[in-house]
């Protein structure tokens, strides 16, 4: 699994971080049916964790609710220059991960 994201380049030590991350998946809800009507098993990613500097400051639990790839923005402070850790788990108990530097002045 891929990861897009999105930081501004440089910030300001003290200023509102903004964070936007795709996950590339299909996170299927299990309600769906190939083309022999089978029906395609449950696939989504329940867990999502974000770490800067290994100091966690976001976490959530996804539903089948939402979209395939799915988009999430939040917001941190920004303390020191360095590093966000993303790690996710699926339903099939597939991780993901992605790391991002951040430079703050």
């Amino acid at each position: 699994m891929a990861a897009r994201i999105q930081l501004p380049p440089e910030v300001r030590r003290g200023e509102l971080i903004e964070v936007r991350l795709t996950l590339q998946h299909a996170m299927e809800t299990g309600f769906r049916v190939d083309g022999y009507g089978n029906r395609i098993p449950r696939n989504a990613v329940h867990s999502l964790v974000c770490r800067y500097n290994g100091t966690e400051v976001f976490r959530a639990t996804l539903g089948t609710g939402i979209a395939a790839n799915p988009y999430l923005r939040f917001f941190t402070r920004a303390v020191d220059s360095g590093e966000l850790e993303f790690w996710w788990l699926d339903d099939d108990e597939v991780q993901g991960s992605a790391k991002a530097t951040i430079s703050v002045a």
